[in-house]
């Protein structure tokens, strides 16, 4: 049985309203959901938010429909890049177990493809996307485990939204041809959410095969779960490793006539 996943519920300030997203989230059947905290590239220096513990916003987790166990609540950074300085290395951002960007320019689009530490790239669903998807980033992107995020909400609300949601994820299917795609809600209201097999026929629409339609609800949503577990690890990795210190028994810079001198001593 495959395990369905909707990595983009919209953080709310209402946690009643939350709370009932993510119930509603459970009863269609989604395993796992990430409530997504979405940060805007206005200023050079942003605040990143830190999110609500998981265990204060529920009581107890609601049992997924047709399964025993509680529907998993993961906490996901969403960063709309509007320039090179949104966009940085940060601690902060551990928080998060997976952290995405929405890129507004092609050169973003490049940089976040090649060289940003994230999990996924977000298309433009709110309006047309100044430009096209180019085969070179895309590729990087994928070679190093990221994956394109399209969200259906938009085209819900909206008839020219609708246009510009299913015109932007087949310029991107027509590159990528279905890898690493995922297909999310980005719900802020439970009346938005839509079941994981209704969102797999959704991704027909959006240029994806059948196979790839499933996998972007399913299999692709826990690569990306696992692909900010493994950024999680090596970003603590790399901020504990320490250089080791020379020896003062072995001076960085002795001479081989010193070195010789203490050989004739032995």
């Amino acid at each position: 049985m495959s395990v369905f996943m909707d990595l983009n519920i919209i953080a709310a300030s209402d946690k009643a309203k939350l709370q009932s997203t993510v119930e509603t989230a459970a009863h269609l059947g989604y395993s796992t959901v990430a409530i997504n905290y979405v940060v805007e590239g206005q200023e050079k220096k942003q605040h990143i938010p830190k999110p609500q513990p998981v265990a204060e916003l529920f009581e107890r987790f609601p049992i997924v429909q047709g399964k025993s166990r509680p529907i998993k609540v993961l906490n996901r950074l969403t960063v709309v890049a509007t320039d090179t300085s949104h966009f940085r290395a940060s601690n902060d951002y551990k928080n998060f177990d997976i952290v995405a960007v929405l890129p507004t320019t092609e050169k973003l689009f490049h940089a976040a493809c090649m060289t940003y530490d994230v999990d996924i790239i977000c298309i433009a669903a709110t309006e047309k996307q100044p430009f096209h998807c180019k085969r070179s980033p895309i590729n990087g992107a994928i070679e190093r485990g990221v994956f394109f995020e399209i969200s259906y909400t938009a085209a819900i609300r909206d008839s020219t939204m609708k246009k510009y949601t299913i015109a932007n994820a087949i310029n991107l299917m027509s590159v990528c041809k279905g890898k690493n795609v995922i297909v999310s809600s980005a719900a802020e209201a439970p009346l938005e959410l839509r079941g994981p097999y209704d969102i797999a026929n959704l991704g027909l629409v959006f240029g994806l095969s059948e196979g790839d339609a499933k996998a972007a609800v399913s299999t692709n949503c826990r690569s990306v779960v696992l692909h900010g577990e493994t950024r999680a690890t090596a970003f603590g990795i790399i901020h504990t490793i320490k250089r080791p210190q020379q020896s003062s028994d072995h001076p960085k810079d002795e001479t081989p006539a010193a070195k010789k001198a203490k050989i004739e001593k032995l």
